[in-house]
């Protein structure tokens, strides 16, 4: 699949126009928009990164990272996912960066998804849905969650997201209403931030392939 990653990630340069301020997701596919982007590094304004992972590639290629509170809002962010559905909703946060990523879309004006063939369903949640919780609400989160849903919240042991939190991934859920579950767990005391990206959801999607589908 890294071919169509790198096709999806080099297709999302489209929508990148002179002067711009780009949002840098994080991930696999967008370790190739990254490549792509330095590129053409002398044509933006410069970037700001969902993760230290991306800032550190960003920052390897010579552009320059910024920060989204002096930057205002955005015209332009590019991420991945690990799911997405017809509607353009999305499942991230399997390389833990979610809370960022959903701040840098909620700035953004234009939020352009790239992903591989294999990351597309028609119900989301096969993909376990991370949570990223205060260190010490992790127990009663998952008590909720598991209360509420009737899903497995799993500990991911041994990772600490950039903002020092931890991630609950949890499994067997079939999501049929993405906005209201996102709603229902952010509600949730300790809650920092859901997987779930349906309140805001992509606004174009590039499939990578022989050509690059836009939906």
């Amino acid at each position: 699949m890294s071919e169509a990653k790198r096709l999806a990630g080099e297709k999302a340069i489209d929508y990148v126009e002179d002067g711009m301020i780009v949002g840098v997701g994080t991930g696999s596919t967008v370790a190739f928009f990254i490549d792509a982007l330095a590129r053409i590094k002398d044509r933006i304004a410069g970037t700001v990164s969902s993760s230290e992972q991306s800032t550190q590639r960003l920052r390897a290629h010579g552009i320059e990272v910024l920060d989204l509170n002096s930057t205002g809002p955005l015209s332009l962010y590019v991420d991945g996912a690990d799911e997405c559905d017809g509607h353009k909703r999305l499942i991230k946060g399997g390389g833990a960066a979610l809370t960022r990523e959903k701040i840098i879309a909620e700035a953004s004006k234009t939020f352009v998804c790239i992903i591989d063939p294999a990351k597309r369903v028609d119900v989301l949640g096969k993909f376990p849905l991370p949570v990223e919780v205060i260190p010490m609400a992790r127990s009663l989160v998952a008590r909720e969650i598991l209360a509420r849903t009737g899903a497995q919240p799993v500990w991911r042991d041994g990772v600490t997201t950039d903002n020092g939190n931890w991630i609950l991934d949890v499994h067997g859920l079939a999501i049929v209403d993405p906005v209201g579950l996102e709603r229902e767990l952010n509600q949730i005391p300790g809650v920092v931030s859901v997987g779930l990206f349906a309140r805001r959801p992509a606004d174009v999607v590039i499939v990578g392939g022989e050509p690059p589908i836009v939906l």
